[in-house]
């Protein structure tokens, strides 16, 4: 993990990015105003439930957003300054790979399974870079080398169904490191490996952000990588970013009820031998359905703080530097939050 005070520079400011999407003759709002920043060589968190719009930001960054029936309709990715979103499609195109990459979530849908994986990593390098074939295809052997594939040289030659989960894994970092990118964007870059096999994985990721300084946006359900990996952690739900903070002020003072919710469920390791395991507690309910979405706060529905002022939506509310949460519990004027 890097230490945030060297990280004093953005290299990415999204700024009030929205989604929607049309459904069924409606329109469906799929990201409401996300923002946040990314610190050079700094790692940020995204957290949340599964459909709670964590992959869609993602995809929005890139201008991935599937059209139809979806559109970005508001807001702006600056990169270094560049907003992507007025960018043409030629240069979004040379920006994805080579300033941006992604690790997406299952490399064995996102790997083509009639080329080798060393066809794959070399039409990546020339796409972005003026090379041959061959010294295209010897970086990729570097590339397996860097991310501890063994036998890089015969692994190249391989078809993804030849490798395990893992390696498989660490070609698509291979990938996405091809162009040394700014930012990497990776989704649930952990999905289905075995514990082993995650933890060499991040700590694969962050010897690459020690050596390169590159800034990494981790998208994951799982608040243990998030606390493995982590300099400062955003928690979305139904589309909205309803907390965000550096790891610490998340991990220790959570001020949403659904941020406190997740904490809560993680498993504890037991210290002694006659700890009583606990059951886990549970966030009753699922993530609302947003084309019905109800008036007011999302988690309403859900909390055991809900009052009716929670009809009505919170703005963002401002915590310190960095530090927000979009809750009336933390509303500094409590006669406009009576009754919660």
């Amino acid at each position: 993990m890097t230490d945030p005070r060297a990280a004093s520079e953005a290299v990415l400011q999204v700024q009030d990015l929205t989604v929607d999407f049309d459904v069924r003759g409606r329109v469906v709002n799929i990201l409401a105003g996300v923002s946040f920043e990314l610190q050079r060589g700094q790692t940020l968190g995204i957290i949340g439930e599964s459909g709670c719009g964590k992959s869609m930001t993602a995809l929005a960054l890139l201008r991935m957003v599937p059209s139809p029936p979806g559109r970005i309709s508001g807001g702006r990715v600056l990169l270094e300054g560049e907003d992507l979103l007025q960018a043409s499609k030629k240069r979004i195109s040379s920006i994805r790979g080579k300033d941006v990459a992604m690790i997406f979530q299952e490399p064995m849908t996102s790997l083509n399974p009639v080329y080798t994986v060393g066809n794959q990593i070399v039409e990546t390098i020339r796409r972005h870079r003026q090379v041959s074939r061959r010294d295209a295809l010897e970086q990729g052997i570097d590339l397996l080398r860097t991310v501890q594939i063994p036998a890089p040289e015969r692994r190249i030659h391989e078809y993804p169904h030849q490798l395990s989960g893992g390696m498989r894994q660490r070609v698509m970092i291979a990938m996405s490191l091809a162009c040394d990118p700014k930012v990497l964007i990776a989704d649930e870059p952990t999905t289905a490996l075995d514990v082993t096999v995650q933890a060499q994985i991040f700590d694969l990721l962050k010897e690459i952000q020690a050596t390169k300084g590159t800034s990494i946006i981790l998208i994951t359900h799982d608040f243990g990588a998030v606390r493995e990996m982590a300099d400062r952690v955003l928690v979305m739900y139904a589309g909205h970013k309803i907390e965000e903070g550096s790891l610490e002020e998340i991990r220790t003072d959570a001020q949403h009820p659904y941020t406190r919710g997740l904490l809560r469920s993680m498993p504890q390791i037991r210290t002694r031998p006659d700890q009583v395991r606990q059951p886990l507690p549970e966030i009753p309910g699922s993530v609302p359905d947003l084309i019905n979405r109800q008036e007011g706060c999302p988690f309403g529905p859900r909390c055991s703080h809900a009052a009716p002022v929670c009809m009505e939506m919170p703005g963002s509310i401002g915590l310190g530097p960095g530090r927000t949460v979009k809750c009336w519990l933390a509303h500094p004027d409590k006669t406009a939050a009576e009754n919660v």
